[in-house]
């Protein structure tokens, strides 16, 4: 596979993209009434609007034509049927299997879907039985709380809808005492984490979903231990794990080990990535948490966008004209972030959980050969709600120097039934406010006609009129849903997924490894024999090297502080 700046169409954009450099979001938008409604496509539930980036129809054609000589529907066709597309890992890449329907979908000869329809009906009855109050613990007694423990893709995805699906209206996951089932997320290797989550729980009602491809994955095993032993100090039964612990994994064995029954294991398959894992078992604690029943509207809202991806023509796919509109502003316009702002505080952690998703699939440096990419690959991914941002790092971006690129998400009504429905409107405001804020800005004349209309005489307002000027041109796209429900959750999450894999393929890298993570890791388990003052510690360079003598010294300390007391 070529590198992208040498396919034939990649002159013609870096062309068309100097061409472009002295024209305004602004005046593209005032050139064309039809503008709007041309760079706009609804599908699944969500409408995009692109008009507010910084292209124009000579841009979209080229970009369409380089999707076109990458191949991009054949390598669509290759990830959904099954193709072991992941490389590097002799890996098919399946997360759409998990969402749909079908009866049969083979991989190496295998049909996969009897045993996806297979754990999602045991997930079903399982999250019945825990949601009723027919699970009991030791003693006897409903759950009330569930812990999730992971890391990664068992952690950002699952809490990530959990939060935004979670209803304080609703009855629905009320146990038989009239309390919700609480569901918690423990990540952090940090004991604090764990701690923290723990304070306040009963043993006797608590649920530990343990979630771990390989259940070798060493935060969530460390949490996952302390919370087995949490549990028999709080209780006093040391053979209680079976009724309040369940795993989500591929390694039976391990899980055995563990001390979970096979019964209580829910599996997915190597197929699928940790971070498009929120599909399979791992969104078990999902389930819990907002009833099985939103789990499959979730599976459906994905399965919808999965086929709009799948049947669209280029032009008209919006999974496709989202990436290739993010390659245009990474690699054209040479900017280096994407600030992702949802209007919804349920959807606090989706800048988060996309961080995992487009940085560990697209942050890479060598095509699928291993060659250097030659170009600027994942953007860095950052952002919180709006309207918080407005009020932190949004001046940056009105006034900064550093070029930002703006996903903006918003559902156009609010929960249903909310008490507080009158905050929706100037919330709305303010999303469409600040899109046409970044992308007219205000020049140094119309500043100083601000000040004088407000009571400024003409010199003063001429020189605080420079410090109010706002460059404008930023580019932005506008993610609209109806309302924020299961199933436009679902197509949302599903259209990003596939926008990573869009621009993955354009830039001829292996968007479903992540090899990256593993240095570190293993560098820590020579670290944590190394910190142990009766170890002889391994070579290593100066600085760590003397990291972990003050790390020594500390402790040493620290013995000497607890003999004398």
């Amino acid at each position: 596979m070529s590198i992208v700046s040498s396919l034939k169409g990649w002159p013609s954009l870096e062309a068309i993209a100097s061409d472009l450099n002295s024209v305004s979001i602004a005046a593209l938008l005032e050139q064309d009434s039809q503008r709007f409604s041309r760079y706009s496509l609804e599908a699944a539930g969500l409408f995009l609007d692109y008009s507010k980036n910084r292209l124009d129809d000579r841009a979209m054609a080229g970009l369409l034509a380089l999707a076109e000589e990458r191949r991009l529907a054949d390598r669509i066709q290759a990830m959904v049927s099954g193709e072991r597309i992941n490389l590097s890992e002799g890996r098919a890449v399946l997360h759409t299997a998990l969402r749909s329907q079908a009866d049969e979908l083979n991989v190496d000869g295998a049909n996969v879907m009897p045993a996806v329809h297979h754990v999602l009906a045991r997930m079903k009855q399982f999250v019945r039985r825990v949601r009723c109050g027919d699970w009991l613990g030791v003693t006897g007694k409903p759950i009330t709380d569930v812990v999730n423990i992971g890391i990664g893709g068992s952690d950002l995805g699952p809490k990530m809808v959990a939060e935004a699906l979670f209803d304080p209206l609703s009855d629905a996951r009320a146990n038989p005492q009239g309390s919700p089932l609480r569901v918690h997320f423990v990540s952090n290797l940090d004991g604090e984490h764990l701690l923290q989550t723990l304070a306040g729980l009963s043993a006797e009602t608590t649920l530990f979903v343990v979630t771990s491809k390989t259940f070798t994955t060493m935060e969530t095993l460390t949490n996952a231990r302390s919370a087995r032993r949490w549990f028999t100090e709080q209780t006093g039964i040391e053979d209680g794990v079976d009724k309040h612990f369940v795993a989500v994994s591929c390694n039976a064995e391990a899980v055995a080990e563990f001390g979970i029954a096979e019964q209580n294991r829910f599996e997915f398959w190597d197929w699928v990535g940790g971070r498009y894992s929120l599909w399979s078992a791992v969104g078990l604690s999902i389930a819990l948490a907002c009833g099985m029943e939103n789990f499959e509207e979730l599976l459906g809202g994905a399965e919808q966008m999965d086929k709009h991806f799948c049947t669209a023509p280029l032009a008209d796919n919006m999974p496709v004209i989202l990436a290739l509109v993010g390659i245009w502003n990474r690699n054209l316009l040479a900017i280096p972030s994407v600030m992702v702002t949802p209007y919804d505080q349920r959807l606090a952690s989706f800048p988060a959980y996309l961080q995992q998703c487009d940085m560990e699939s697209n942050g890479k440096s060598v095509t699928v050969q291993g060659e250097p990419v030659a170009v600027k690959t994942a953007p860095v991914i950052w952002g919180a709600p709006g309207t918080n941002g407005q009020h932190a790092y949004m001046q940056l971006l009105h006034q900064g120097n550093e070029p930002v690129a703006t996903d903006f998400i918003l559902a156009l009504k609010p929960r249903q039934n909310t008490p507080f429905a009158e905050h929706h409107l100037p919330l709305v405001a303010n999303c469409f406010a600040q899109a046409e804020a970044l992308m007219r800005g205000r020049s140094r004349d119309e500043a100083a006609a601000a000040l004088v209309a407000a009571g400024r005489n003409q010199a003063d307002a001429r020189a605080l009129a420079a410090h109010q000027v706002l460059p404008g041109n930023h580019p932005s796209n506008m993610v609209l849903m109806d309302r924020l429900t299961p199933a436009t959750l679902g197509a949302l999450i599903a259209l990003y997924e596939h926008k990573i894999f869009v621009q993955g393929v354009i830039w001829g890298i292996n968007s479903f490894d992540q090899w990256g993570v593993e240095l570190g890791k293993q560098l820590a388990k020579t670290l944590v024999d190394d910190l142990d003052s009766q170890q002889s510690p391994s070579p290593h360079d100066s600085s760590t090297r003397g990291l972990v003598e003050r790390f020594r010294a500390a402790q040493a300390c620290e013995s000497g502080e607890s003999a004398s007391e």
